[in-house]
Protein backbone atom coordinates (compact mmCIF):
# COMPACT_ATOMS: atom_id res chain seq x y z
CA UNK A 1 0.00 0.00 0.00
CA UNK A 2 1.81 3.12 -1.30
CA UNK A 3 0.75 6.45 0.57
CA UNK A 4 -2.26 7.91 -1.74
CA UNK A 5 -3.80 4.43 -0.42
CA UNK A 6 -3.36 4.66 2.83
CA UNK A 7 -4.08 8.25 3.08
CA UNK A 8 -7.83 7.33 1.24
CA UNK A 9 -7.73 3.83 3.66
CA UNK A 10 -7.45 6.79 7.04
CA UNK A 11 -10.22 9.00 5.15
CA UNK A 12 -12.52 6.06 5.01
CA UNK A 13 -11.97 5.13 8.48
CA UNK A 14 -12.67 8.54 9.76
CA UNK A 15 -16.09 8.56 8.02
CA UNK A 16 -17.08 5.18 8.63
CA UNK A 17 -15.37 4.69 12.55
CA UNK A 18 -16.92 7.29 14.32
CA UNK A 19 -16.72 8.21 17.86
CA UNK A 20 -12.90 8.74 17.98
CA UNK A 21 -13.03 11.85 15.15
CA UNK A 22 -13.37 15.15 16.70
CA UNK A 23 -13.70 17.38 13.43
CA UNK A 24 -15.85 20.67 13.30
CA UNK A 25 -16.31 21.00 16.89
CA UNK A 26 -15.24 23.04 19.40
CA UNK A 27 -11.22 23.72 19.75
CA UNK A 28 -10.06 21.41 22.04
CA UNK A 29 -7.13 22.64 24.84
CA UNK A 30 -3.90 21.80 23.76
CA UNK A 31 -1.91 19.25 25.67
CA UNK A 32 1.33 20.81 25.39
CA UNK A 33 -0.06 24.18 25.98
CA UNK A 34 -1.65 22.93 29.41
CA UNK A 35 1.78 21.68 29.71
CA UNK A 36 3.59 24.87 29.63
CA UNK A 37 0.77 26.06 31.98
CA UNK A 38 1.17 23.97 34.77
CA UNK A 39 5.36 23.85 34.73
CA UNK A 40 4.64 28.07 34.42
CA UNK A 41 2.28 27.88 38.04
CA UNK A 42 5.71 25.40 39.51
CA UNK A 43 7.42 28.71 38.82
CA UNK A 44 4.96 31.10 39.83
CA UNK A 45 3.98 28.91 43.33
CA UNK A 46 8.20 28.23 43.95
CA UNK A 47 9.96 31.27 42.59
CA UNK A 48 13.80 30.60 42.79
CA UNK A 49 13.74 26.76 42.48
CA UNK A 50 13.18 26.04 38.63
CA UNK A 51 14.61 29.14 37.19
CA UNK A 52 18.19 28.50 34.47
CA UNK A 53 19.41 31.50 36.57
CA UNK A 54 19.37 33.25 39.90
CA UNK A 55 16.24 34.98 40.71
CA UNK A 56 17.25 37.80 43.29
CA UNK A 57 15.15 39.41 45.69
CA UNK A 58 15.08 42.93 43.62
CA UNK A 59 14.37 41.07 40.40
CA UNK A 60 11.30 39.26 42.01
CA UNK A 61 8.63 42.05 41.15
CA UNK A 62 8.96 42.07 37.47
CA UNK A 63 9.77 38.39 37.05
CA UNK A 64 5.95 37.27 39.16
CA UNK A 65 4.48 40.27 36.97
CA UNK A 66 6.02 38.41 33.86
CA UNK A 67 4.89 35.10 34.57
CA UNK A 68 1.57 36.25 36.26
CA UNK A 69 0.67 37.73 32.50
CA UNK A 70 2.04 34.80 30.46
CA UNK A 71 0.00 32.52 32.64
CA UNK A 72 -3.15 34.84 32.52
CA UNK A 73 -3.47 34.81 28.90
CA UNK A 74 -2.81 31.34 28.38
CA UNK A 75 -5.22 30.52 31.04
CA UNK A 76 -8.26 32.38 29.64
CA UNK A 77 -7.26 30.84 26.22
CA UNK A 78 -7.21 27.42 27.59
CA UNK A 79 -10.30 26.98 29.71
CA UNK A 80 -12.23 29.44 27.09
CA UNK A 81 -11.90 26.12 24.88
CA UNK A 82 -13.31 23.93 27.66
CA UNK A 83 -16.22 26.02 27.63
CA UNK A 84 -16.43 26.26 24.11
CA UNK A 85 -16.61 22.30 24.52
CA UNK A 86 -19.58 22.31 27.04
CA UNK A 87 -21.68 24.89 25.32
CA UNK A 88 -21.46 26.99 28.08
CA UNK A 89 -23.56 30.25 27.36
CA UNK A 90 -20.50 33.82 26.96
CA UNK A 91 -17.24 31.27 26.90
CA UNK A 92 -15.16 34.41 26.74
CA UNK A 93 -16.88 36.55 29.33
CA UNK A 94 -16.79 33.34 31.65
CA UNK A 95 -13.78 32.10 30.59
CA UNK A 96 -11.76 35.33 32.03
CA UNK A 97 -14.41 35.58 35.22
CA UNK A 98 -13.38 31.70 35.78
CA UNK A 99 -9.32 32.45 35.18
CA UNK A 100 -9.52 35.34 37.91
CA UNK A 101 -11.09 33.35 40.35
CA UNK A 102 -8.32 30.69 39.88
CA UNK A 103 -5.54 33.17 40.02
CA UNK A 104 -6.54 34.75 43.25
CA UNK A 105 -6.30 31.41 45.05
CA UNK A 106 -2.49 31.22 44.48
CA UNK A 107 -1.34 33.12 47.77
CA UNK A 108 -3.53 30.96 49.78
CA UNK A 109 -2.65 27.55 47.76
CA UNK A 110 1.18 28.48 48.65
CA UNK A 111 0.49 28.87 51.89
CA UNK A 112 -1.34 25.32 51.99
CA UNK A 113 1.52 23.44 49.74
CA UNK A 114 4.10 24.55 52.33
CA UNK A 115 2.21 22.24 54.76
CA UNK A 116 2.85 20.03 52.07
CA UNK A 117 7.07 20.52 51.35
CA UNK A 118 7.03 20.71 55.45
CA UNK A 119 5.20 17.34 55.96
CA UNK A 120 8.04 15.73 52.97
CA UNK A 121 11.12 16.93 54.97
CA UNK A 122 9.78 16.14 58.38
CA UNK A 123 8.58 12.58 56.96
CA UNK A 124 11.52 11.21 55.23
CA UNK A 125 14.81 10.63 56.90
CA UNK A 126 16.57 10.85 53.49
CA UNK A 127 16.01 14.62 52.97
CA UNK A 128 18.64 16.82 53.54
CA UNK A 129 16.96 20.35 52.41
CA UNK A 130 13.95 21.66 51.80
CA UNK A 131 15.42 22.80 48.52
CA UNK A 132 16.27 18.97 48.01
CA UNK A 133 12.33 18.01 48.31
CA UNK A 134 10.98 21.03 46.56
CA UNK A 135 13.38 20.60 43.18
CA UNK A 136 13.33 16.68 43.16
CA UNK A 137 10.59 15.25 44.89
CA UNK A 138 7.83 14.14 42.94
CA UNK A 139 4.94 14.33 45.99
CA UNK A 140 5.44 18.45 45.48
CA UNK A 141 4.32 18.19 42.00
CA UNK A 142 2.09 16.02 41.84
CA UNK A 143 -0.01 17.26 45.21
CA UNK A 144 0.93 21.02 43.95
CA UNK A 145 -0.75 20.29 40.98
CA UNK A 146 -3.72 18.62 42.48
CA UNK A 147 -4.39 20.84 44.49
CA UNK A 148 -3.99 23.76 41.38
CA UNK A 149 -6.56 21.85 39.26
CA UNK A 150 -9.29 21.17 42.78
CA UNK A 151 -9.80 24.73 42.27
CA UNK A 152 -10.35 24.62 38.67
CA UNK A 153 -12.51 21.77 39.49
CA UNK A 154 -15.07 23.40 41.79
CA UNK A 155 -14.64 26.79 39.03
CA UNK A 156 -16.55 24.07 36.78
CA UNK A 157 -14.30 24.29 34.13
CA UNK A 158 -14.01 20.69 32.28
CA UNK A 159 -11.30 19.06 30.38
CA UNK A 160 -8.00 21.28 31.72
CA UNK A 161 -8.45 20.01 35.43
CA UNK A 162 -7.86 16.37 34.41
CA UNK A 163 -5.25 17.74 31.71
CA UNK A 164 -2.91 19.57 34.14
CA UNK A 165 -3.53 16.25 36.81
CA UNK A 166 -2.89 14.06 33.67
CA UNK A 167 0.47 16.27 33.25
CA UNK A 168 1.55 15.38 36.83
CA UNK A 169 0.90 11.44 36.58
CA UNK A 170 2.65 11.01 33.86
CA UNK A 171 5.67 13.06 35.38
CA UNK A 172 5.44 10.94 38.69
CA UNK A 173 3.22 8.08 38.25
CA UNK A 174 0.87 9.08 40.94
CA UNK A 175 -2.61 9.20 39.54
CA UNK A 176 -4.64 11.77 41.46
CA UNK A 177 -7.85 13.06 39.47
CA UNK A 178 -8.55 16.94 40.54
CA UNK A 179 -11.59 15.51 42.30
CA UNK A 180 -10.26 13.64 45.27
CA UNK A 181 -9.77 15.93 48.44
CA UNK A 182 -6.32 16.08 50.54
CA UNK A 183 -6.08 17.39 53.79
CA UNK A 184 -3.33 19.56 54.89
CA UNK A 185 0.62 18.19 55.51
CA UNK A 186 0.04 15.77 52.70
CA UNK A 187 3.39 13.18 51.64
CA UNK A 188 3.86 10.21 49.59
CA UNK A 189 6.80 8.46 49.82
CA UNK A 190 8.40 7.76 46.62
CA UNK A 191 5.28 8.17 45.03
CA UNK A 192 5.44 5.58 41.85
CA UNK A 193 2.51 3.80 41.61
CA UNK A 194 -0.24 5.37 43.96
CA UNK A 195 -3.52 5.73 43.08
CA UNK A 196 -6.31 7.67 44.76
CA UNK A 197 -9.59 7.71 43.61
CA UNK A 198 -12.26 10.95 42.43
CA UNK A 199 -14.25 10.58 44.92
CA UNK A 200 -11.72 9.96 47.91
CA UNK A 201 -11.47 12.61 51.01
CA UNK A 202 -7.68 12.21 52.58
CA UNK A 203 -7.66 14.45 56.18
CA UNK A 204 -4.68 16.54 57.52
CA UNK A 205 -1.15 14.96 58.18
CA UNK A 206 -1.44 11.61 56.21
CA UNK A 207 1.22 9.87 54.88
CA UNK A 208 1.20 7.47 51.97
CA UNK A 209 3.74 5.14 50.31
CA UNK A 210 4.12 3.67 47.07
CA UNK A 211 1.96 1.59 45.56
CA UNK A 212 -1.24 2.58 47.73
CA UNK A 213 -4.68 2.36 46.01
CA UNK A 214 -7.41 4.48 47.29
CA UNK A 215 -9.59 2.73 44.87
CA UNK A 216 -13.61 1.60 44.62
CA UNK A 217 -15.14 -2.02 45.09
CA UNK A 218 -17.39 -1.67 42.13
CA UNK A 219 -19.46 0.66 40.28
CA UNK A 220 -23.15 1.16 40.58
CA UNK A 221 -24.81 0.81 36.73
CA UNK A 222 -27.77 2.27 35.19
CA UNK A 223 -30.57 0.38 33.02
CA UNK A 224 -28.29 0.64 30.35
CA UNK A 225 -25.29 -1.47 32.04
CA UNK A 226 -23.33 1.76 31.94
CA UNK A 227 -21.47 3.19 35.24
CA UNK A 228 -23.25 6.04 37.05
CA UNK A 229 -21.14 9.13 37.06
CA UNK A 230 -21.34 11.16 40.50
CA UNK A 231 -21.44 8.63 42.85
CA UNK A 232 -19.21 8.22 46.35
CA UNK A 233 -16.92 5.71 45.45
CA UNK A 234 -13.69 6.06 47.17
CA UNK A 235 -12.74 5.29 51.01
CA UNK A 236 -12.11 8.15 52.94
CA UNK A 237 -8.85 8.84 55.34
CA UNK A 238 -8.80 10.32 58.71
CA UNK A 239 -5.95 12.76 60.28
CA UNK A 240 -2.93 11.77 60.76
CA UNK A 241 -3.12 8.07 59.44
CA UNK A 242 -0.17 6.27 57.64
CA UNK A 243 -0.62 3.52 54.70
CA UNK A 244 2.50 1.80 54.04
CA UNK A 245 3.50 0.41 50.28
CA UNK A 246 1.19 -1.16 47.88
CA UNK A 247 -1.90 -1.50 50.64
CA UNK A 248 -5.13 -1.67 49.01
CA UNK A 249 -8.18 0.36 50.83
CA UNK A 250 -11.55 0.15 48.72
CA UNK A 251 -15.13 1.69 49.10
CA UNK A 252 -17.01 4.84 49.20
CA UNK A 253 -18.15 3.40 52.45
CA UNK A 254 -14.74 2.50 54.12
CA UNK A 255 -13.15 4.65 56.51
CA UNK A 256 -9.75 4.55 57.97
CA UNK A 257 -10.14 6.41 61.70
CA UNK A 258 -8.07 8.99 62.87
CA UNK A 259 -4.03 8.16 63.97
CA UNK A 260 -4.33 4.65 62.08
CA UNK A 261 -1.32 2.34 60.75
CA UNK A 262 -2.25 0.15 57.39
CA UNK A 263 0.79 -2.51 57.07
CA UNK A 264 2.11 -3.20 53.56
CA UNK A 265 -0.24 -5.01 51.23
CA UNK A 266 -2.91 -4.86 53.42
CA UNK A 267 -6.65 -5.60 51.03
CA UNK A 268 -9.43 -3.28 52.95
CA UNK A 269 -12.63 -3.59 52.31
CA UNK A 270 -14.35 -2.48 55.45
CA UNK A 271 -13.74 0.70 57.90
CA UNK A 272 -11.53 0.61 60.79
CA UNK A 273 -11.80 2.61 64.29
CA UNK A 274 -9.18 5.40 65.17
CA UNK A 275 -6.25 4.65 66.79
CA UNK A 276 -5.83 1.45 64.80
CA UNK A 277 -3.21 -0.92 63.51
CA UNK A 278 -4.38 -2.96 60.25
CA UNK A 279 -1.44 -5.94 59.28
CA UNK A 280 -1.17 -9.36 58.17
CA UNK A 281 -1.08 -12.18 60.62
CA UNK A 282 -0.04 -15.26 58.98
CA UNK A 283 -2.78 -15.78 56.04
CA UNK A 284 -5.11 -13.07 57.68
CA UNK A 285 -5.38 -9.23 57.85
CA UNK A 286 -5.99 -8.68 61.43
CA UNK A 287 -6.75 -4.85 62.79
CA UNK A 288 -6.11 -4.21 66.46
CA UNK A 289 -5.94 -1.42 68.59
CA UNK A 290 -2.20 0.76 68.23
CA UNK A 291 -0.47 0.33 70.87
CA UNK A 292 0.94 3.49 73.08
CA UNK A 293 4.84 2.70 71.97
CA UNK A 294 3.56 2.57 68.13
CA UNK A 295 3.90 6.24 67.43
CA UNK A 296 2.94 7.38 63.89
CA UNK A 297 5.67 8.91 61.78
CA UNK A 298 5.97 12.91 62.37
CA UNK A 299 3.18 12.45 65.02
CA UNK A 300 3.69 10.69 68.21
CA UNK A 301 0.66 10.12 71.24
CA UNK A 302 -0.59 7.35 72.90
CA UNK A 303 -4.46 5.54 71.12
CA UNK A 304 -7.35 7.21 72.50
CA UNK A 305 -8.79 5.54 75.91
CA UNK A 306 -12.29 4.79 74.68
CA UNK A 307 -11.22 2.52 71.60
CA UNK A 308 -11.21 -1.43 73.03
CA UNK A 309 -8.15 -3.27 73.30
CA UNK A 310 -8.15 -6.77 71.33
CA UNK A 311 -8.04 -7.60 67.77
CA UNK A 312 -10.20 -8.91 65.04
CA UNK A 313 -9.90 -10.28 61.42
CA UNK A 314 -11.55 -8.78 58.70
Amino acid sequence: MNLDDLQQALLASYRTDGGINHLDGANLPSQQSVNQLAADCMHLLFPGYFEETGLTEKALPAHVAQLLAKIDTRLVAEIEKCLRFAKVEKPAAEARARATRFLEQFPALRKLIQTDVTAAYRGDPAARSVEEIIVAYPCVLVISLHRLAHVLYHLHAPLLPRLLTEFAHERTGCDIPPGARLGDHFFIGHGTGVVIGETATIGAHVKLYQGVTLGAKSFEVDTDGQPVKGVKRHPDIGDHVTIYAHATILGGDTFIGANSIVGSNVWLLKSIPADSVALFKGDSVVVRTRRKNEALVGKGGAPSPDVPLGEWQI
